[in-house]
């Protein structure tokens, strides 16, 4: 049985967009926290941790504008 190199190629296209949104994702996590979290320990969360300091993030975010305090 041969593999298919469109199929191959696909699937390692999608990869590299995977990886891509989840190293901007922990960029912007570290950005956020300014410096509270180094983008190696970013790398070592997992998805719900990310999911989680996520959802953290976008609540003080909102709170902040809904105040009106500064946000730099």
């Amino acid at each position: 049985m041969t593999a298919d190199p469109d199929k191959i190629s696909k699937l390692v296209d999608n990869m590299e967009t995977d990886v891509k949104g989840i190293r901007r994702e922990i960029l912007k996590l570290c950005w956020y926290m300014r410096g509270g979290l180094t983008y190696e320990e970013g790398m070592q969360l997992g998805y719900i941790e990310r999911q989680l300091i996520s959802d953290i993030v976008k609540d003080n975010l909102e709170t902040t504008k809904k105040t009106n305090l500064p946000f730099f």
